[in-house]
C-alpha cells in the first residue's frame, strides 16, 4: 500500500450521544465536524482522557457523517473507563485523524471484511464506502459470545451480507471467524481488523486464495504519532510503506521496521514479515 499523507490536528469535541451496546462496550457519539471532513475509512484518533492524569489512547473512528463522528470501544483499563464515564455535553479532546486507513482506490466486485472483537470499530466506514461504490460486501464478524457481536445489524442496514461466528456457539458459526473465510467463495479483496492471531490467519488464507488483503493491526500505542517507535512491525524492504532506513536481516531476507501508528495501521498482508 502507498504511504498516504493526512491532516491531523487537535479537536475539541463534545459528547452528542452515548450508548452501552453490551456490558463494557461503549459507543460514544461526538460533535466533531472538522474531524468528520478529514476522516478516511480505517483511520484512528488519540483520545485524551479529560482528567489529564492518563496518556491518550488510540481508538478507531467508527462513524463519520454530517457533523457527528463516533468511537466504539471496549472498557479495558483506566483510560477507557474514564472515557466511558463521559456524558452528553461534556468535552473530549482528540488528536487525529491518524494513520493511513484502507486503500479503496480500486473497487472490487466482491469484498470480504473480517472483523474480530473490537476490530469491528475500524471497518464500518470501509464497508459503507465499498457498498456506495457498487461492491458486494460480506462482513465476517466473530466474537467470544453473541452479546459481544455488537452492532452487527448496522452493517446489514448498510448493505452488507452478515456471516457471524462465536467462540461459544451462541450465535452463528461455533468456532473462529477465519474458518468461515476459508469456506466462502473467494472475494476480490479482503479487509480485516482484529487480534493478531486472527490477522495472521486471514493473511495465510488470502495467500492460499491468491486474494489481496489489507490488514489493520491492533497495537498499543505510546505516542500514536510516530515519535517513540514503540509499535514497529517488520515489512518487506520493497514495500511502499517502508521507512527510508537501512534494512535488517530477518528470516533470510531484508526487512524494514515500520511504525504501526505512522506508516500503518493498515498493511498489505503479503508485505508483512511476521
Amino acid at each position: 500500500m502507498p504511504a498516504i499523507e493526512y491532516d491531523s490536528r487537535v479537536h475539541v469535541t463534545r459528547v452528542a450521544d452515548r450508548r452501552e451496546l453490551a456490558p463494557g462496550v461503549i459507543l460514544l457519539g461526538l460533535e466533531a465536524p472538522e474531524l468528520v471532513r478529514a476522516t478516511r475509512p480505517g483511520q484512528f484518533v488519540m483520545a485524551i482522557p479529560p482528567a489529564g492524569e492518563s496518556a491518550a489512547t488510540a481508538l478507531g473512528i467508527y462513524e463519520a457523517e454530517g457533523t457527528r463522528a463516533s468511537l466504539l470501544f471496549f472498557i479495558t483499563g483506566k483510560r477507557t473507563h474514564e472515557l466511558a464515564e463521559l456524558r452528553v455535553g461534556e468535552p473530549l479532546g482528540l488528536i487525529g485523524p491518524l494513520g493511513n486507513g484502507f486503500d479503496l482506490s480500486s473497487v472490487p466486485q466482491r469484498a470480504a471484511i473480517v472483523a474480530g472483537g473490537v476490530g469491528i470499530a475500524s471497518v464500518l466506514l470501509a464497508a459503507q464506502a465499498l457498498v456506495r461504490s457498487g461492491a458486494s460486501v460480506e462482513l465476517l464478524y466473530g466474537a467470544r459470545t453473541s452479546e459481544l457481536l455488537v452492532d452487527a445489524e448496522r452493517f446489514g442496514e448498510a448493505g452488507c451480507e452478515l456471516v457471524l461466528a462465536t467462540d461459544d456457539g451462541s450465535r452463528g458459526r461455533h468456532g473462529f471467524v477465519t474458518e468461515l473465510l476459508g469456506e466462502r467463495p473467494a472475494p476480490d479483496l479482503i479487509l480485516a481488523c482484529g487480534p493478531t492471531p486472527m490477522l495472521r490467519a486471514v493473511g495465510a488464507i488470502a495467500a492460499e486464495l491468491g486474494v489481496p488483503a489489507q490488514l489493520s493491526l491492533e497495537e498499543t500505542f505510546a505516542c500514536g504519532v510516530g515519535g517513540c517507535w514503540g509499535c514497529v512491525v517488520p515489512l518487506a524492504r520493497s514495500s511502499a510503506q517502508a521507512p527510508s532506513f537501512p534494512p535488517a536481516s530477518r528470516g533470510g531476507s531484508d526487512v524494514v521496521f515500520a511504525r504501526v501508528c505512522k506508516e500503518g495501521p493498515v498493511f498489505r498482508s503479503d508485505e508483512l514479515q511476521w
